[in-house]
């Protein structure tokens, strides 16, 4: 028996859009937080730490919306700058978000591998932009 109900498959870009709406979400959540639920309760180095990786989510949440609008208007995957912006977003900002709020330095010493994999993003982005030109409708 087929199933009837079956998921539609995303398009180009909707994967790079939706996924991008809701870690925006999640950031503008996580600055809310920071702002509101760790005040007072964090020293300025910690605070600052924190922030950071809030405003490296929200750079490259919108990273990833802007991929979105260029995989529908190329009708092409940017499936490595995807990857690359999403563990960057872990990688970076979440152990930024870690080491903050626990002081557990190791959390600390993972922060450069997520800024490595934000500059692989940009990169590779650039990459395959190089030569490309807009599909005819």
């Amino acid at each position: 028996m087929q199933n009837t109900h079956s998921r539609p498959v995303l398009t180009y870009g909707q994967f790079s859009l939706i996924t991008g709406s809701f870690l925006l979400a999640l950031a503008v959540i996580s600055g809310a937080f920071g702002a509101h639920g760790l005040e007072g309760k964090l020293d300025a180095r910690l605070i600052e730490t924190y922030q950071t990786g809030v405003t490296y989510h929200f750079y490259h949440a919108f990273g990833l919306l802007f991929v979105g609008v260029l995989e529908h208007l190329f009708q092409k995957s940017f499936k490595f700058t995807r990857i690359f912006f999403l563990l960057g977003i872990i990688l970076f900002s979440g152990n930024c978000y870690l080491y903050a709020l626990s002081g557990i330095r190791n959390f600390a010493l993972i922060v450069p591998l997520g800024g490595v994999t934000y500059i692989l993003g940009w990169l590779s982005l650039g990459f395959n932009l190089l030569g490309m030109r807009p599909k005819s409708s």
